[in-house]
C-alpha cells in the first residue's frame, strides 16, 4: 500500500506530498483509530479515577493528530480549489461532523470528565487545566449529552447536515463568482480607472489568452471599477453581476442559487438550538460569548445606531449634494455611491487609495509590519526557504524570541483563480505540551490582493495594507499564546466576540507617523509618507465613518434578529427581514434586486451565525486598548508587554472581560470607539 503523508507526522505540512485520493482514507482511518483509542480511555477511567495524565492528556494527542491532517486539506480546499480536492472535502464534511456528534454526545466520556473534575487528581490541575475541563463539560451539554436517544440522533443528523450546507453555500458563490466576467477589446469604457487597475485587467485577460482587458468579480478587479470608472453603464453592469452572486436574480440567476442553502439552514439551526433547551438560535451561539443575551447585544447595536444614523444621514446628503452639482447625477443610483464618494473624497481631501498605492509596495509593508511587531512584542522574523508551500506565491516566517523559534506563518497575499475571496487567519499547528516536547504554533495568513505585474513589486491600497495588519494581529493572538493546552491555546476557548480585539487592535499602527514610517517607503526613491499626504491621510480617516459604521451595523443587526425572531423563514422573508432593517438604519439607495445575503458567508459558511455583532462589540475593546497606548506613547515597552502578558499570551485561560480588566484596570468604554470614528455623540 503506498504511504499516506496526511497520516505521518510532520513539523509543517508537506503540501507537494498532498494529493485528493489520499484525504478520504487518511480521515477514514484516523477517525477509526481514535474511535477505538477513546473507548479504550473511556474504560480505563471507569476502573480508576482519571487525572489529566490518563484521560485530558491522551485525548488532546488524538485531537491534534486529526488536525494536524485535516487543517492541510482544508486550507487547500479554501486557496487552491480544484474539483477533486472539493469532492474529497465534501466527502469527509458528513464523517468529521459524525465524529464530532459522537464525540459530544459521548456518556461514557462524558463521565470521565467529570470525574475529573470531582476527583482527587482537580487539586493538582492548574488554572489553564481546570478551564479546559470546565470549557468541555459545557460544550458537551451544548453538544446533547443530556438529551435522549432518539433526540441525540437527530442532534447529529442536523449537524452533518448543516456542515455540509455551509460548504455547498461556499461553493455556489465561489462558483458564482468565477462564472462571470467581461471582456473589453479596448480601453474606451475603462476610461477613469488607474494604470495599476488597468495592468491588472489586462493580466486577468492574458492569463486567459485573451487580448484586451478581462473585468472579474474579484475583489481587486471590481472594486476600481466601482469606485473609478467614469462609464456609468459599465459601474451598473459590475455591480448588478456582484450583488446578484449565488442568486435569483442577474446574469446568472438561479444557476448557483444559495436561497434554498439558507432557508434549510436557518430552520435546522432553530430546530438544534430547540432541542437543546434554547428558545432561539441566537441564544444557542451567546452561551460561548461575552455578551449575556440577545436583548444585551441588540441594545449595543441600536445605541451604536442612535448615535451614527444621524450622522450618517449628513454624511449622504452631502454626497447627493455634491454628485448633482459637481457630477451632474440628479439621483444616486446604488452603482454611483462609490465612484461618488471617491470623487468627493478626492475633491475634499485631495487624496485617493491611488495616489497611495506606490507608497504601498509589499515587500516594504511586510517588513515594515515585521518592525512595528518587532518593536512591540520583542520578537524577530525569519524567513524560512527550504519550508514546504502550496504555491509559489506562498512564504513561510519564523518567529524568534532571543534567537530561538516560537512560531512560524504561511503568507499568502494574492487573489487568483481557485482561491476564495476575503481575508482570514487559519490554524496550522497550535501551541501544546506533549510530554516533555513542546509544539510551536504555526499559522496560515491569507489576503487577496492585486498582483504584482511583470517584475514590479505589488502596490497596496491602504486598505489593503490595514487589512494585513488586522489578520496578522489574529495570527499573534495564536502565535504569541504561552499556553500548553490546545483547547485554550491562541484563539481557542476565547469568546468569539473578544476574538477580534488584537486583529482591530493592530490597525492603528497604519494610521500614525509612527508606525508608517515603518510600514510605507515609495516604490522608486524609498521615501517616506510626505507629511501633507499623512495628514490628509489622517484627515480622510474618518470620511463617511458613520455611513461605514451603519453599514456594519445593519449586517449586525439583520444576522441577530434573522436568528433570533423568525423560525423558520423564506427567502422572501429573509429579504423582508432584511429591507426592514435597511429602512431603520441604512441611508444608501438599495437595487430592488440586491442579494448581499446570497454571498453573506460570515453567516452562512463562517463561524459568525447571530455573531456577526462581535466585530463591534470587539472594536469597543479594541478602541479602549489602543487608547491605553496614547496615553503612553505608541510603541511604549512596558504597554506593549502588558498587551502581550494580558491579552495575546493569555490566550482562552481566562475569561475576556477578566483580561480586558487586567490590561486596562477598568471596564471598557464605548467612548474611544465613537472618538476614534470620528461619530459625534448623540
Amino acid at each position: 500500500m503506498s504511504r499516506n503523508p496526511l497520516l505521518e507526522s510532520h513539523e509543517l505540512p508537506p503540501f507537494h506530498e498532498i494529493h485528493a485520493d489520499q484525504v478520504v482514507p487518511a480521515v477514514e482511518e484516523l477517525l477509526a483509530e481514535n474511535r477505538r483509542a477513546i473507548e479504550a480511555l473511556v474504560e480505563q477511567a471507569s476502573r480508576e479515577a482519571p487525572s489529566w495524565a490518563s484521560l485530558a492528556a491522551p485525548l488532546e494527542s488524538l485531537n491534534d493528530r486529526l488536525s494536524r491532517a485535516w487543517s492541510p486539506v482544508s486550507h487547500l480546499n479554501g486557496t487552491m480549489n480544484s474539483p477533486e480536492l472539493r469532492e474529497a472535502y465534501q466527502a469527509c464534511l458528513g464523517k468529521l461532523s459524525e465524529y464530532s456528534t459522537w464525540l459530544g454526545q459521548h456518556e461514557g466520556l462524558f463521565r470521565a470528565w467529570q470525574a475529573l473534575k470531582e476527583g482527587p487528581a482537580w487539586a493538582e490541575l492548574d488554572a489553564g487545566q481546570r478551564r479546559t475541563v470546565e470549557n468541555t463539560l459545557r460544550d458537551f451539554r451544548l453538544a446533547g449529552v443530556d438529551l435522549p436517544a432518539e433526540q441525540k440522533q437527530r442532534y447529529g443528523e442536523i449537524k452533518a447536515r448543516l456542515s455540509e450546507l455551509g460548504n455547498t453555500f461556499s461553493n455556489q458563490l465561489l462558483d458564482a463568482t468565477q462564472a462571470w466576467h467581461l471582456d473589453l477589446a479596448d480601453e474606451s469604457r475603462l476610461a477613469g480607472l488607474p494604470e495599476s487597475a488597468l495592468a491588472a485587467l489586462r493580466a486577468n485577460a492574458e492569463a486567459k489568452g485573451q487580448a484586451g482587458y478581462r473585468i472579474t468579480l474579484d475583489f481587486p478587479s471590481f472594486f476600481p471599477v466601482m469606485s473609478y470608472a467614469d462609464d456609468r453603464g459599465l459601474r451598473r453592469e459590475v455591480y448588478t453581476a456582484f450583488v446578484t452572486r449565488a442568486s435569483d436574480q442577474g446574469p446568472h440567476a438561479g444557476e448557483y442559487d444559495n436561497a434554498p442553502i439558507m432557508e434549510e439552514t436557518l430552520a435546522l439551526r432553530r430546530e438544534l438550538a430547540e432541542l437543546l433547551g434554547f428558545a432561539t438560535y441566537a441564544d444557542l451561539s451567546l452561551a460561548t460569548k461575552m455578551a449575556e443575551s440577545p436583548a444585551q447585544v441588540l441594545d449595543f447595536l441600536e445605541d451604536l445606531a442612535r448615535r451614527a444614523v444621524p450622522q450618517a444621514k449628513e454624511e449622504f446628503a452631502e454626497l447627493e449634494a455634491y454628485a448633482r452639482e459637481e457630477l451632474g447625477m440628479v439621483e444616486l443610483a446604488p452603482w454611483d455611491v462609490g465612484y461618488a464618494s471617491e470623487k468627493l473624497r478626492e475633491a475634499r481631501h485631495a487624496i485617493s487609495q491611488e495616489q497611495l498605492r506606490p507608497y504601498f509596495p509589499a515587500p516594504r509593508v511586510v517588513d515594515g509590519l515585521f518592525q512595528v511587531v518587532e518593536r512591540l512584542f520583542g520578537v524577530t522574523f525569519e524567513e524560512d526557504n527550504e519550508a514546504p508551500r502550496y504555491h509559489k506565491d506562498v512564504r513561510f516566517f519564523r518567529i524568534l524570541e532571543g534567537g530561538t523559534p516560537i512560531a512560524g506563518f504561511y503568507l499568502d497575499l494574492y487573489a487568483r483563480e481557485g482561491k476564495r475571496g476575503g481575508a482570514w487567519m487559519d490554524e496550522c499547528r497550535v501551541r501544546r505540551l506533549e510530554g516533555d516536547s513542546l509544539q510551536l504554533p504555526v499559522a496560515y495568513l491569507t489576503c487577496n490582493f492585486t498582483r504584482p505585474v511583470g517584475d514590479k513589486p505589488a502596490l497596496l491600497t491602504h486598505d489593503e495594507v490595514t487589512t494585513l495588519f488586522h489578520e496578522f494581529g489574529h495570527g499573534l493572538h495564536h502565535m504569541l499564546t504561552r499556553q500548553t493546552v490546545a483547547d485554550i491555546s491562541g484563539i481557542n476557548g476565547v469568546a468569539w466576540d473578544a476574538v477580534e480585539l488584537p486583529s482591530q487592535f493592530m490597525e492603528n499602527y497604519c494610521w500614525e507617523r509612527e508606525g508608517l514610517d515603518l510600514i510605507a517607503g515609495h516604490v522608486e526613491s524609498g521615501e517616506p509618507l510626505p507629511a501633507e499626504l499623512l495628514e490628509k491621510l489622517q484627515a480622510a480617516k474618518n470620511f463617511q465613518s458613520a455611513m461605514g459604521m451603519v453599514r456594519q451595523l445593519e449586517f449586525s443587526i439583520f444576522d441577530l434578529r434573522l436568528h433570533h425572531e423568525l423560525e423558520a423563514p423564506a427567502a422572501d422573508e429573509v429579504q423582508g427581514l432584511l429591507d426592514e432593517v435597511r429602512s431603520r438604519v441604512s441611508v444608501v439607495p438599495r437595487a430592488p434586486f440586491n442579494r448581499f445575503q446570497n454571498g453573506f458567508s460570515h453567516i452562512f459558511a463562517g463561524g459568525y451565525a447571530a455573531g456577526y455583532y462581535s466585530y463591534k462589540w470587539a472594536e469597543v475593546l479594541s478602541a479602549d486598548a489602543w487608547s491605553a497606548f496614547e496615553e503612553a506613547g505608541i510603541f511604549d515597552p512596558e504597554t506593549g508587554r502588558r498587551f502581550r502578558t494580558e491579552i495575546l499570551e493569555q490566550g482562552g485561560a481566562r475569561d475576556a472581560a477578566e483580561l480586558f480588566r487586567a490590561f486596562r484596570g477598568r471596564e471598557p468604554s464605548v467612548e474611544p470607539l465613537l472618538r476614534h470614528s470620528g461619530i459625534r455623540a448623540a
